[in-house]
C-alpha cells in the first residue's frame, strides 16, 4: 500500500501535469493499493481524470471532522463516503500540532468511519521524545485511541516520526522495522478483536531510499508527502514497492 498525501498543495494545472507524469511512468505490472489524498477541493477533479480507469487507484481524504452541521469549513465522514473516497487519513502530526487535535477527537473520527472505509491512523514521536528514548511510550499513548474498538482490516497505521517529516532525516530501516513490529503488537493487544494491522512508514520517503524501507519485514508500504507532489517520482516509488514485494 502506497499513499500520497498532497497536504495543502495543488492547482488545476498541477493536477493535470501530475496525472500525465504519473501515467507515463507508472508500471502496471503489479496492482498494489495506491491511494492519493489531495486537498478536498481537488477530489472530484482527480476522480474525473484518466486515473479513474485504473482499479488500483483510490482517491481519499486528508482528514474528516468529528461531526457535521454548523461547523463551517469542516468535511464530514458522510461527505467523503458520498464522493466514494476509499480512505481517510486521521491524526496526522500536523493536525495534532497545528490544530491541537487530541486523542479523544482522533478516536471520535475513527469511530465515524471504522468499517466504512479504510482509516489511516498516523502516529509518531518528536525529535526530543526520540532523543529521550520515549518513542515507544509516545506511540503506545497515541495508539490508545483504538482501545476496545472492534476493528477489521480497514485500519492501517502510518508511523511518521515527526522529526523525519520533510527534513530528509530518517530512522534506519532496521529501527523502522522494529518500531513497526511494536506498533502491530500494541494494536493487536489493545483492540477489541486483536486486529493485527498493516503499518506504513512516512517521513522523507523518496525514490532513492524507498527500497531500503520496503525490504523490511514489517513495513507494509509508505505514506508519502513531499515526494508525492511529483507524479513521476510517486510512480517510481510505487514501481520500487511492487518490485520489492
Amino acid at each position: 500500500m502506497i499513499i500520497a498525501n498532497w497536504k495543502c498543495n495543488g492547482s488545476k494545472a498541477m493536477t493535470n501535469t501530475w496525472v500525465n507524469n504519473f501515467l507515463t511512468n507508472y508500471d502496471e505490472t503489479k496492482k498494489a493499493f495506491i491511494g492519493i489524498a489531495p486537498p478536498s477541493i481537488y477530489i472530484q477533479r482527480l476522480l474525473e481524470t484518466e486515473l479513474n480507469k485504473l482499479a488500483e487507484i483510490n482517491i481519499g481524504s486528508q482528514d474528516i471532522d468529528i461531526s457535521s452541521g454548523a461547523r463551517t469549513g469542516a468535511i464530514s465522514s458522510d461527505m467523503i463516503l458520498d464522493f466514494d473516497c476509499k480512505f481517510s487519513i486521521i491524526g496526522h502530526s500536523e493536525r495534532r500540532q497545528l490544530f491541537n487535535e487530541t486523542n479523544e477527537e482522533i478516536k471520535q473520527k475513527i469511530l465515524k468511519i471504522a468499517k466504512k472505509t479504510i482509516t489511516i491512523l498516523c502516529v509518531g514521536e518528536t525529535r526530543e521524545e526520540n532523543k529521550n528514548d520515549q518513542t515507544r511510550d509516545i506511540l503506545k499513548k497515541q495508539l490508545e485511541v483504538v482501545k476496545d474498538i472492534e476493528l477489521n482490516n480497514s485500519l492501517v497505521i502510518a508511523y511518521e516520526p515527526v522529526w523525519a517529516i520533510g527534513t530528509g532525516n530518517t530512522p534506519t530501516p532496521n529501527n523502522i522495522n522494529e518500531i513497526h513490529k511494536f506498533i502491530k503488537d500494541v494494536v493487536q493487544s489493545t483492540s477489541y478483536n486483536s486486529e493485527y494491522p498493516m503499518v506504513l512508514y512516512g517521513g522523507s520517503v523518496n525514490q532513492e531510499n524507498a527500497k531500503s524501507f520496503f525490504k523490511e519485514e514489517f513495513v507494509d508500504g509508505a505514506l508519502i508527502g513531499g515526494a508525492s507532489l511529483d507524479g513521476k517520482e510517486f510512480a517510481n516509488i510505487i514501481n520500487i514497492f511492487n518490485e520489492t514485494n
